[in-house]
């Protein structure tokens, strides 16, 4: 059983959970986060233009079932995808800051 009585912040709990930074753990459970918010927004913006997924995948260039993967962070998807989708399929700009 995990020992979470010192934890006083949440990269605490995080590293209690997952591992340090680094271990292959701990990239997983990085990824799957990024993944996930990544499926939320592309989700939340396709909402807020009011098209469907077919729609958005019609404008793009891809599949109505590749959407859902993603929008349902089940899918892999390749940065000039994600650029195309909020770019052209929903007219947003992407940005980007890495830490």
């Amino acid at each position: 059983m995990k020992n979470y009585n010192n934890i006083s912040s949440f990269d605490q709990l995080i590293e209690v959970e997952h591992g340090k930074i680094g271990t292959e753990s701990r990239n997983t459970y990085e990824e799957n986060s990024q993944m996930f918010i990544i499926s939320e927004m592309l989700k939340q913006a396709r909402k807020e233009a009011k098209i469907t997924q077919e729609q958005l995948a019609e404008k793009t260039g891809t599949k109505k079932s590749y959407i859902s993967r993603i929008e349902n962070g089940k899918g892999n998807i390749q940065l000039s995808t994600l650029i195309r989708l909020f770019e052209l399929g929903l007219n947003k700009k992407i940005g980007f800051t890495f830490l």
